[in-house]
């Protein structure tokens, strides 16, 4: 099949024909016909499989030329690097067209937002958090939405966007065409399609948990973090395929702190994107990458979800991902566009149970490779790997059965004092108690009570 099978229309044809695209993926081609006939859509696909296309052709075929100053689609992804790529995407394909799109997500000006959708828009892409806020400022009105796609909800629910998610549901109209898409299937998917899809159709085309065929994936296992940086840097240095690598670490900690050691290595070469980097920060480290100025990005887990990022060599594991789904994601940025892909994962004993997870989710073993003998082996710990305790006492030690006194121990000398109660009980209650004579006044000579 081809796109010209699709029965698309002339400028959607020109604009693939442009892009060098002539064959369409599996979930384009199955949800192409399903979302035409305006269907509630459910599509699961792996990450790397086209989903971005695969709900914008038919929305695009269908939309019509508008001047209306409020958008009738909305799309809703939960990192603002999918916002700018979803965006691309639409214009890519719009070339021959006229419409009006923008996107909107946190830490933008929402005053030049505000302007943006005030002037009129077709399409809208935004992050919930910022949709919501947008909402409530009321220049933003979700009452003339026609079609609502929500990308990767799952990892929108795992970002902690549940509320904004929900409040989002409420304000669409009742009328409308819902298409979600993303790679995993979790029961608080299953809550929200129940909830707000009416009969969707359901088009998997990757069982969940399959790796793609053309990765090839490895692990080496090594003792220590300090170990882990020797044997990324020896990789880096004598593998000459890899040519853009992709590093994922677990936290933000992490990924500056070899950010720091691998700049130092290769200056210019390296770039790290996570959460607590500038807006435009990010988007230069994600641009440098693609357009080859920079040879490796170090990331945390925010961008292993939708994100197209081409020709990515290797995805090496500097850490294993908590979640065995997360996996799947991070590999997914390889072997994508017929290409062949390569991952690496570093694992130590602590990694060694979510690795388990990971290959039970697979179904499969990953194989693991000797560490080279030229890489040193490093026995410096750190403060992490030292596990030295969180006090220098153990505050939060509760004392053994044995050691405890229980309720019936014997009360200190100055905790055995009775409470008589006031003077005339600690005398006798029955006898009056006289008050001592006033003090004469030294100046007056009068008496002072």
């Amino acid at each position: 099949m081809t796109f010209d099978d699709l029965n698309l229309n002339a400028p959607l044809r020109n604009a693939l024909e442009e892009l060098g695209y002539i064959y369409p993926t599996p979930i384009q081609a199955s949800t192409y016909p399903a979302a035409l006939s305006g269907k509630d859509i459910v599509g699961i696909a792996q990450t790397g499989t086209g989903k971005t296309f695969a709900y914008l052709l038919p929305i695009l075929k269908q939309l019509t030329y508008s001047d209306q100053r409020q958008p009738r689609v909305l799309i809703v992804v939960p990192t603002r690097e999918l916002v700018l790529q979803v965006i691309k995407e639409i214009e890519s394909l719009t070339t021959f067209m006229t419409v009006r799109v923008a996107g909107v997500y946190g830490g933008a000006n929402m005053n030049t937002q505000r302007k943006t959708i005030h002037e009129g828009l077709d399409i809208l892409v935004a992050t919930p958090g910022r949709l919501v806020d947008l909402t409530l400022t009321g220049v933003l009105r979700l009452k003339s939405i026609q079609k609502f796609v929500i990308d990767e909800v799952d990892e929108m629910l795992n970002l902690g966007f549940r509320p904004q998610v929900m409040s989002m549901m409420d304000m669409l109209p009742p009328k409308r065409q819902n298409l979600m898409f993303s790679a995993t299937l979790t029961p608080d998917v299953e809550e929200i399609i129940t909830s707000f899809f009416d009969k969707p159709e359901r088009i998997e085309e990757a069982p969940h948990g399959t790796p793609l065929d053309k990765i090839d994936q490895m692990s080496y296992l090594v003792p220590n973090y300090n170990t882990k940086q020797n044997l990324l840097e020896h990789l880096l240095n004598t593998d000459t395929e890899m040519s853009r690598v992709l590093i994922f670490v677990r936290n933000k900690r992490i990924a500056d702190r070899l950010h720091e050691r691998l700049s130092e290595r290769y200056p210019g070469l390296v770039g790290v994107i996570h959460s607590n980097k500038a807006p435009n920060t990010r988007v230069n480290a994600l641009r440098r990458f693609n357009d080859g100025e920079s040879k490796v990005l170090i990331a945390t887990d925010i961008i292993s979800r939708g994100l197209d990022i081409s020709d990515v060599s290797h995805v090496i594991n500097f850490d294993a991902p908590m979640e065995a789904p997360d996996y799947i994601h991070r590999i997914g940025r390889t072997g994508r566009a017929d290409k062949n892909g390569v991952a690496i994962n570093l694992v130590v004993d602590a990694d060694m149970d979510y690795m388990a997870d990971i290959e039970e989710l697979m179904e499969m073993q990953i194989h693991v490779e000797p560490i080279p003998a030229e890489v040193k082996i490093s026995t410096v710990l750190t403060e992490d790997e030292k596990q030295a305790p969180a006090y220098d006492k153990h505050y939060l030690k509760a004392p053994s059965i044995k050691q405890s006194q229980g309720s019936f121990h014997e009360k200190k000398a100055k905790n055995k004092k009775v409470n008589l109660g006031g003077p005339s009980k600690r005398n006798n209650k029955h006898a009056k108690v006289r008050r001592a004579a006033p003090a004469p006044s030294k100046k007056t000579g009068r008496m002072i009570d």
